[in-house]
């Protein structure tokens, strides 16, 4: 029984030591978060922008109307999605 003790014990503080090290790597691979239309992640938002002759805001500082005028444009155009 003892010598079975004796080999599992490293074992046991190898992967003790070792579980911060591959969770943090898995942790860098995880998927990024799904974008909302209220945040734009593509250019869509700033083509918008442009097309409508817009300086360029964060869209969380817009007006709910521009939001709005922003989503309808976004929906209207269906290569931007």
């Amino acid at each position: 029984m003892r010598s079975l003790l004796r080999n599992f014990v490293p074992l046991l503080f190898a992967g003790v030591l070792a579980a911060p090290l591959v969770m943090t790597g898995c942790q860098s691979q995880a998927p990024a978060p799904v974008a909302s239309q209220a945040a734009p992640q593509d250019d869509s938002y700033t083509r918008w922008e442009h097309e409508t002759h817009r300086d360029h805001v964060d869209v969380d500082k817009r007006s709910a109307d521009e939001r709005k005028q922003y989503n309808d444009w976004h929906s209207s155009h269906p290569d931007h999605h």
